[in-house]
């Protein structure tokens, strides 16, 4: 499989944001389904376009997923403190699974952090059912970090997001 990885273009915003929404209600990851506030954010490509960086993999022209890629604690970032970069919103269509997609869109995202002035360590957040992406995670060197998950919805209090940390 050839997979090229490259910033997002306005024309990837709409399909992007159905790919990656499609990729979070057919895992189960929106415990409201259509319903669920996360959707428009997951949804959102052009906004998160205007506060980080996009990146989309590709084979052959066909959109297959992408991520955000949130330098040193920019606006987007959850988590993310000085000198730490973040991983948000990863996202690989159905189709594409399996084939090395989300892995190398994680290994673009190191790449340019290490690549960023000051960044000494990049971090993401995940849920728990996301047990393909952390197996990524961990093959790639990142580790759990406990200390710092995470519950960004108060009101569902079994709603706790695992921290990965891979230091540069």
């Amino acid at each position: 499989m050839d997979i090229t990885i490259r910033p997002a273009k306005p024309t990837d915003y709409d399909p992007l944001g159905d790919i990656t929404a499609q990729a979070y209600l057919q895992d189960g990851l929106l415990d409201f389904g259509e319903n669920d506030e996360y959707l428009a954010e997951l949804k959102a490509v052009a906004k998160r376009a205007s506060a980080a960086e996009v990146l989309v993999a590709t084979e052959n022209d066909t959109l297959l997923g992408g991520v955000t890629f949130v330098p040193s604690g920019g606006p987007m970032a959850d988590i993310a403190g000085p000198g730490e970069a973040e991983i948000r919103m990863l996202a690989v269509a159905h189709t594409a699974r399996g084939r090395g997609t989300g892995e190398a869109l994680v290994r673009a995202c190191i790449d340019r952090a290490r690549a960023t002035d000051g960044c000494v360590r990049i971090i993401l957040s995940s849920q728990q059912k996301m047990h393909s992406a952390h197996r990524i995670y961990e093959r790639l060197g990142f580790t759990r970090t406990p200390e710092r998950d995470w519950n960004p919805i108060p009101h569902l209090a079994d709603f706790t997001l695992l921290t990965y940390e891979l230091t540069l």
